[in-house]
């Protein structure tokens, strides 16, 4: 067989949350109540409550506001995928606006799938974006266990009132942050720290707006109330590595740019046969036949959302996800 496609490694879309409709999706993601600190002297009560956490107009808003349950003052919310999606390695983004404010401390984050075996920081934990206060700043870091508590990380300029895209490419031995796609900061896991035991199992994401702390410390009298932080997507890939052996039977298929709004290319390192675009209830939408190794499909009169190339090459079907925006 003469393939024709240069091996290479592109990202496939394994897990997103669009936040296209008007409620939570509680297939992806579950509440976190109440409030005692969560180990930072943190002032707010965690809640489900509409005035707290919402989805409408293409986004998840968190919404913090100082009216309070029993003797806590504020409330606002705090979002997981543990017990419901994980994953080890990958490139993790979310396209957030965020506010400005005194003891305000919206983010962005990854625990360890394991830590109701290990405990904190043993599990390991991935700040993909934290901001506090009224910086034109946004932080990344790591926390995990070294004979005690240990952290490090960096920060970068940004005006966090501005949508941006806030992410990580978490590798087995490296961990690098991103901002609208610039690198600022990377992280090398390594057993001479015990990093290694943090970071190369399953973590899941959380999104939670705190109010005070020990970093950024309290609301004053210039904080805005209500603060909303807004999250347009939260999307989670995984590398594809497309391969020119002709020993390899197995077809792989990549589709980029992903996320998309017009023409689609896709590579294959097989002819395909034929592709379909599906929608997520699994109905053929559109097809194309005779496709080749490398081909386009035009998407660009389909709604926002998130769709399936299914290809069919060397006798199996192969699928891919893809989002329009």
């Amino acid at each position: 067989m003469n393939n024709q496609l240069v091996a290479q490694t592109t990202w496939q879309l394994i897990w997103s949350d669009e936040f296209s409709g008007n409620t939570l999706n509680t297939n992806n993601w579950s509440y976190e109540f109440g409030n005692g600190g969560w180990g930072n002297n943190e002032w707010q009560y965690y809640t489900n409550w509409q005035q707290n956490i919402e989805v409408s107009n293409g986004n998840l808003k968190i919404t913090a506001r100082h009216e309070g349950v029993g003797a806590t003052e504020y409330t606002s919310a705090r979002i997981i995928t543990k017990g419901l999606f994980d994953f080890e390695y990958g490139k993790v983004e979310a396209r957030m606006k965020l506010p400005l404010g005194q003891g305000l401390w919206p983010a962005f984050w990854m625990l360890g799938a394991n830590i109701d075996e290990v405990s904190w920081p043993e599990c390991g934990e991935i700040d993909i974006m934290e901001h506090v206060n009224n910086e034109d700043l946004t932080h990344g870091a790591v926390h995990w266990y070294n004979n005690g508590h240990s952290f490090v990380g960096n920060s970068t300029g940004v005006d966090p009132t501005q949508y941006h895209v806030y992410g990580v490419i978490w590798e087995q031995n490296l961990i690098r942050w991103f901002v609208d796609g610039v690198q600022f900061y990377q992280f090398t896991v390594q057993a001479s720290n015990n990093s290694d035991d943090a970071f190369r199992h399953p973590m899941f994401l959380l999104l939670n707006m705190a109010i005070g702390g020990n970093w950024p410390g309290y609301p004053d009298a210039t904080t805005p109330f209500p603060s909303s932080m807004l999250v347009d997507y939260v999307r989670v890939y995984q590398p594809v590595i497309l391969s020119t052996n002709d020993n390899d039977i197995r077809p792989r298929i990549a589709a980029y740019p992903n996320p998309t709004s017009s023409l689609v290319t896709l590579e294959s390192n097989f002819n395909v046969e034929e592709c379909n675009v599906l929608d997520m209830t699994g109905r053929v939408l559109q097809t194309t036949v005779a496709c080749g190794q490398h081909f386009q499909v035009d998407l660009r009169t389909f709604a926002a959302g998130v769709y399936l190339f299914e290809c069919l090459a060397n006798g199996q079907r192969v699928v891919q996800s893809i989002v329009v925006e």
